[in-house]
């Protein structure tokens, strides 16, 4: 009987099937992709925002300091800036004249500036063509890191439009209290009713003058070069202030030259006693301003910074601002 005979091929290897992506699955996949992006971006933008305005207010922090170690050395705080108000080359309308110099200048050698401030001479004006090439310099712990612009130099102008000196930029000043003093010609700023802010022209406050208490009485804040250029340098007789951006800020008009460091909040008897809280849509040159959502970083006397919302009282914005008005103060 025959057997069968069974073929001695080997077995055939299985076929491997590679199935590609359909384009609708592409699609679906990319969608969620971007999905996914449209959720993160505003979390990563929101964390970015929280670590510069943490920056921002440690700035505020070392400038607020470093006016507690000039109180301790010298006795009281830095003049909003140093004016002869009787130098034959003042300005005859805000009684502005040399040197000019201003708070944030004076505080170099106690904000890691000794280096810079041996440099300067002090002894001249600061838009002395001796100091032409320092007073540009760009100082980090004086720009807020949430600002634009922060890398260009602060062109100082008058009316018609002429440069009177290249400055530094700054991002941060001083409260001169309710009124705006530049706009009347005194001698001395303490003669006007409502100059009741720390920073004061030519003054020599000691924290003793600040009887509404060093933890209710606002030094310092920011102002974001959207509205208007500020320095730290200091004052220039006869410039003139206006806004970066007319159009958003159509309510300021333009300012003298104590609008380049200083603000005030009011009521001003000149503004017909409006407040400005900061970050108030109708802000003007003069007030504080930040580019941080909702409100901006505002030094105190006793060392300590605080985030002021927009949305703040008037009254309570105006009590802050003020250092001897003896008002009391709720919760804000």
């Amino acid at each position: 009987m025959l057997k069968p005979i069974f073929s001695q091929q080997p077995p055939r290897p299985l076929r491997t099937l590679h199935r590609a992506f359909t384009l609708v699955e592409l699609l679906v996949v990319i969608a969620i992709i971007g999905v996914m992006v449209g959720l993160l971006l505003p979390a990563v933008q929101a964390a970015r925002e929280a670590a510069r305005r943490m920056q921002c207010s440690n700035h505020l922090k070392q400038q607020i300091l470093a006016m507690h170690n000039y109180h301790d050395s010298l006795g009281s705080l830095p003049p909003a800036y140093v004016s002869d108000s009787v130098h034959p080359n003042r300005d005859p309308e805000t009684m502005d004249g040399p040197s000019g110099w201003g708070w944030s200048a004076l505080l170099l050698p106690y904000i890691e500036g000794s280096t810079l401030q041996d440099n300067l001479n002090f002894d001249l004006p600061c838009w002395a063509p001796q100091n032409a090439g320092l007073v540009t310099t760009r100082l980090p712990f004086y720009l807020c890191p949430s600002a634009s612009m922060s890398d260009s130099s602060v062109i100082v102008r008058d009316e018609s439009g002429a440069t009177l000196a290249t400055f530094g930029r700054s991002t941060y000043v001083g409260n001169v209290g309710h009124e705006e003093p530049w706009g009347y010609p005194l001698t001395d700023w303490k003669q006007l009713t409502g100059v009741n802010g720390p920073m004061i022209r030519n003054g020599r406050v000691k924290f003793r003058d600040v009887i509404d208490g060093l933890s209710n009485t606002v030094f310092l804040g920011e102002h974001h070069p959207m509205l208007s250029d500020k320095t730290w340098v200091g004052i220039v007789p006869g410039a003139e202030l206006c806004t970066n951006n007319p159009q958003r800020f159509p309510f300021t008009e333009c300012e003298e030259a104590a609008t380049y460091m200083l603000v005030h909040s009011g009521p001003a008897a000149e503004e017909g006693f409006v407040v400005h809280p900061p970050n108030a849509p109708e802000s003007h040159v003069c007030q504080m301003y930040s580019n941080h959502p909702g409100g901006c970083n505002v030094a105190f006397g006793d060392g300590s910074v605080r985030f002021i919302g927009e949305f703040i009282r008037a009254d309570i914005w105006a009590a802050l601002s003020s250092m001897n008005g003896g008002e009391v103060i709720g919760e804000y």
